[in-house]
């Protein structure tokens, strides 16, 4: 008893220090993580085997860990290091392509394809947005065209606020549709045994279905604006050269090559029976080693240099967390009182798990309650159909319902972040004027998806 309500007191402590944003968000799990193995495991507990299957180090010893074979990887208690393998080779495979030139290029290249012309632009950078965030994290999609959005609003004087509300919007949504598209998918894909094609064929015709809905949305709620700086098409006569984004051809070429491998592996990773974590080595490997060959040495310690060392860190400590929740029946107690409250209904459960992932993700971040979920789902369903309908019904509540504010997602910061620092201020009341509702029409769009498709 003792040791359930101290895991629940250090679990609420952790949650909202990362809500009040004061410190960065690794420390708390860290400390979280920390206090759970010492006083909760070792000392009201005194249990070694839970701290030693909490640390899960063994898991990374077996084979089925690298190659599970033509299948999905076992289910994963305590750190999950196939999400935190994955994410860190994907995020070395990030900086290799940004440091090649690669998205101001792409950026560039849209904007001279849809010959600098702002509603085509508008058009055709939140669908850039939507697809790139499938595959790369929304932080850095957002990263990128922010900038070049801010670029190009100087050039043709036109109003970036919109386009920027819409990207960062699309990003998230575009996230949810691939088990690599969000920290929140991987941890679920990963600690499920789920594959990508498993999300793209569920979650994806959800997001397909959303995004369609959302780019009229976006462009009758901005055709002002965007209709303004279109009767200034003109008076611009220089546009930058997207060539000019690359530095150096063969390390672009030799990026773009291993990027589009790296996509090819995760489609088929179902098939061909590779595990994430070995394709985010095969990225980090394959991007270190062209960093090495074609820059040098010190251009490679610079990308490992910029990796996200802190995110990995706190994914770590919040998986010791939600592991005490799990070992001492906490997450339990969450399943059952869910159940009881839905009267065992399986429509009222979609719902419940919908809107409250969506509400609580658009306050806070939605990666820790993600993770907090997973076992929960796990308890609920009690067949395979219903654990991954269960599971696509987190997936999109936690991804799309960060949308909601300009705090629920770590893109949303970023982009508004950027937009501010260059004379474009983005407020809660003009954020959540253009993203609440169409958070809310999402929603519903997935409510009925899921109901129709898996339910009804």
């Amino acid at each position: 008893m003792l040791a359930t309500v101290l895991v629940v007191l250090i679990f609420l402590v952790m949650f909202l220090t990362i809500i009040q944003g004061k410190v960065d968000r690794y420390i708390p799990t860290t400390i979280g993580a920390i206090l759970v193995l010492v006083l909760v495991f070792g000392i009201c507990m005194k249990d070694v085997d839970a701290i030693i299957d909490t640390l899960n180090f063994k898991c990374m010893a077996t084979k089925a860990f690298w190659i599970p074979g033509a299948g999905a990887e076992e289910e994963s208690f305590g750190i999950n290091w196939a999400t935190i393998i994955f994410i860190a080779g994907m995020m070395l495979m990030v900086e290799g392509m940004g440091e090649a030139g690669f998205f101001r290029w792409l950026c560039l290249r849209l904007a001279q394809a849809v010959h600098y012309k702002i509603i085509p632009l508008f058009i055709s950078f939140m669908i850039m947005s939507g697809i790139l965030a499938m595959f790369i994290d929304s932080i850095t999609v957002i990263l990128f065209l922010a900038a070049v959005s801010l670029e190009l609003s100087r050039l043709l004087k036109f109003d970036p606020v919109p386009v920027i509300l819409a990207e960062i919007f699309m990003s998230n949504l575009g996230g949810s549709a691939t088990m690599s598209g969000d920290p929140p998918n991987i941890i679920i894909g990963t600690s499920l045994g789920f594959t990508f094609f498993d999300f793209f064929t569920n979650t994806g015709l959800i997001a397909l279905l959303a995004g369609i809905v959302m780019i009229i949305y976006f462009y009758f709620m901005f055709r002002k604006e965007l209709k303004a700086g279109e009767a200034k098409d003109g008076e611009a006569t220089e546009y930058p050269n997207p060539a000019d984004a690359i530095g150096n051809k063969l390390y672009f070429g030799v990026s773009c090559v291993i990027f589009a491998f790296i996509v090819v592996l995760l489609i088929t990773h179902a098939n061909t029976g590779l595990s994430v974590a070995t394709i985010g080595v095969t990225a980090a490997a394959l991007s270190l080693l062209a960093a090495v060959i074609i820059t040098s040495p010190k251009k490679t310690a610079e990308i490992i240099k910029r990796l996200d060392w802190q995110t990995l860190v706190f994914f770590i400590g919040l998986f010791v967390v939600v592991g005490g929740l799990e070992k001492t029946g906490v997450l339990e107690y969450l399943a059952a009182f869910i159940k009881h409250i839905s009267g065992g209904s399986v429509t009222v459960m979609v719902i419940i798990i919908l809107w409250v992932s969506a509400f609580a993700s658009a306050f806070v971040d939605n990666i820790p309650f993600a993770a907090t979920m997973v076992p929960v789902i796990r308890e609920l369903a009690t067949s395979e159909p219903m654990l991954k309908m269960l599971a696509w019904t987190l997936a999109i509540g936690t991804d799309v319902g960060g949308n909601g504010t300009p705090i629920g997602a770590s893109a949303n910061v970023v982009g508004t972040s950027i937009s501010a620092k260059e004379g474009h201020p983005i407020g809660w009341k003009k954020y959540c004027t253009a993203a609440a509702p169409a958070t809310v029409i999402t929603l519903l769009v997935a409510t009925l998806c899921l109901l129709v498709r898996y339910v009804w």
